[in-house]
């Protein structure tokens, strides 16, 4: 989870890391750091505790220069986030400079290894022990490539790395297992970042390591090696995206900025999967012959799996399982033949996502990637990728990249039950219509932002929400009370409304406010029952329908209505009031909105 960025090249790689840093700050804010070699091959690093701000105080003070060198900004997860465990992290003589992205699982059995030949560590990190390590077969091997090789065969877990030899002036290092890395190949310079944000300011052109592979980089030059060492010939890869797309552009924040974006996500990801030149990657035999769908995913792609699941079972009546990839990974899954495996990833990467898909492949199924960024390890290892079009996605929090999730989803259904004559051709082409018109009805919802963020403001003070609602509401309500959590850091839990007298009504009393969603015509009654069983506990409600429900909803102190849409796809719709709800709570309160304490964007360890 956290990020490197490292650079060699003909300019001072200060400004360069430190730029690329701001750039992957979403991945870790605990601690910073940077190395680099001087001219008299030195190693200089820099590095503190806290937000990257405060590096660049440091930087500003001691005014480091070379031409090669590496940074690391830190989520921390062996250690707690000081000066002494932040990164890059080195070996005693201060030859060998390293920084690293991932979980080194077998670190302390090789700590007292390495204790036993008279190292000495002054950390407590996990990334210490490959610094000693590096040195230890340096020592043998008196060469970088198999020092760094039999450095990595003893590895257990994760990592990317950047690493430095102060013998080595003239290289960078770079290996990767099971956490993302991309080499940016530019005009006389190139770099390596955790995510291609980084490299955007400088290059377009990128070759993504694999798992196992080893990387030793020149200012000119790339050449990648297998496990044994062999060279390997890899053609870079072109990036689509914008450094404009990662800047705020007049918005105070990253999430407002990509709440207001989805207009564009949803129709960026409609039209690429709905032009006339667009086929779909799935076959019709694979569709007509699935018997069973998993769909595996955390957080906020999770909850849009959940979504998914109830609008396949309606349109194309195939059995869907959504479950928590962290779950399923360490479950023995009932994978039969003609099974579907649905993975859901914003980054590509994340490491529990990725680790059920591959078991989903050991086990011989078709495995289907939903995904926003291409060359991402879950894309790449996907039997067939639909790909999310939402840009670059900055703020923790996410917004755009679920609204496109959610849009993809919808899409699929819609191919599998065409596929399947589920549904008609006419019921396909008016579900379709119903879709593209989604991008100007959140437009629609986006200009009552003034009144949500009046009463959100009036909500800044409330211990516990909940959020309520049944179907494909309930669905909803999952994402919109992770989003309060998130960035409001205000305890919510999402319900399903007919479980209310089961036990969570107890939760209930005076003032206590609760969000409910009443978005499902022929659930609306329902509902209103379950409203008015919270009001007469004294709770306060919040309410989200479409418009002119009849009767109105009971007791609600604050209403907001959607325009008319089919029901399948009203998530897409009452996701808007929800993250611009979460996100005002939380402005009202003063709290960082785009790194919320905790937490980091991309979850690429366990």
């Amino acid at each position: 989870m956290c990020g490197i960025v490292g650079y060699i090249g003909s300019q001072n790689a200060t400004p360069i890391l430190m730029k690329g840093l701001q750039a992957l700050e979403y991945r870790g804010y605990d601690s910073a750091g940077i190395a680099l070699l001087g001219q008299d091959t030195t190693l200089q690093v820099i590095k503190t505790s806290g937000r990257l701000s405060a590096l660049e105080s440091l930087v500003a003070n001691q005014k480091p220069v070379g031409k090669i060198g590496i940074g690391h900004t830190r989520w921390a997860t062996h250690g707690a986030p000081n000066s002494e465990n932040s990164h890059p992290h080195c070996n005693e003589s201060h030859t060998i400079a390293v920084v690293h992205n991932g979980i080194i699982e077998n670190y302390a059995p090789l700590r007292e290894e390495l204790i036993s030949e008279g190292y000495r560590f002054s950390s407590e990190t996990d990334t210490e022990v490959i610094a000693h390590l590096l040195d230890f077969h340096y020592r043998i091997e008196k060469e970088a490539k198999k020092a760094i090789r039999a450095t990595l065969d003893r590895l257990h877990g994760s990592y990317a790395l950047g690493i430095l030899f102060s013998k080595h002036p003239n290289n960078l290092f770079a290996a990767k297992k099971d956490s993302p890395l991309a080499i940016g190949i530019g005009q006389d310079e190139m770099l390596i970042a955790s995510d291609v944000a980084a490299l955007l300011p400088h290059t377009k052109k990128v070759v993504y390591l694999e798992d196992h592979e080893l990387a030793i980089i020149t200012q000119n030059s790339v050449k990648i090696y297998d496990p044994h060492l062999k060279e390997i010939n890899k053609a870079p890869s072109h990036i689509e995206w914008n450094t404009q797309d990662a800047e705020k552009n007049g918005f105070a924040h990253f999430m407002l900025k990509e709440i207001h974006e989805q207009p564009a996500a949803i129709q960026n990801t409609l039209s690429a999967h709905l032009s006339e030149e667009a086929s779909f990657p799935l076959s019709e035999k694979a569709m007509q012959h699935l018997q069973r769908i998993h769909i595996v995913a955390c957080g906020s792609a999770f909850h849009a799996g959940v979504v998914g699941k109830e609008v396949i079972e309606a349109l194309a009546r195939i059995p869907v399982e959504v479950t928590v990839a962290g779950e399923f990974r360490y479950r023995n899954p009932i994978l039969q033949e003609n099974t579907l495996c649905l993975a859901i990833s914003q980054s590509g990467e994340t490491a529990d996502t990725l680790a059920a898909l591959r078991k989903a492949k050991e086990n011989h199924c078709l495995t289907v990637a939903i995904v926003n960024v291409a060359g991402s390890s879950i894309a790449r290892e996907a039997d067939v990728t639909l790909f999310t079009h939402a840009g670059p996605e900055i703020a923790v929090a996410t917004t755009k990249a679920y609204s496109a999730q959610l849009t993809v989803l919808y899409l699929l259904s819609l191919r599998l039950a065409l596929v399947r004559q589920t549904i008609t051709k006419k019921d396909y082409s008016d579900a379709v219509s119903s879709l593209k018109s989604i991008p100007c009805k959140v437009k629609e919802i986006l200009k009552k932002q003034n009144e949500i963020r009046q009463f959100a403001s009036q909500c800044a003070e409330q211990k516990d929400i909940f959020f309520i609602g049944r179907g494909l509401d309930y669905a909803a309500s999952l994402e919109g009370s992770l989003k309060l959590k998130e960035v409001s850091y205000i305890h919510s839990e999402a319900y399903a409304a007919s479980e209310l007298k089961h036990g969570t009504i107890s939760l209930i009393e005076k003032d206590t406010l609760v969000i409910a969603l009443a978005t499902q015509p022929t659930l609306y009654e329902k509902m209103r029952s379950n409203i008015a069983e919270a009001a007469c506990r004294g709770a306060k409600i919040g309410s989200i329908t479409l418009e002119n429900p009849k009767p109105p909803l009971p007791n609600t102190i604050f209403h907001i209505t959607l325009p008319e849409i089919n029901p399948l796809f009203s998530p897409s719709l009452s996701a808007i009031p929800l993250q611009l709800f979460a996100y005002y709570v939380s402005l009202a309160k003063g709290l960082d909105i785009d790194k919320p304490r905790n937490l980091a964007k991309s979850v690429t360890v366990e």
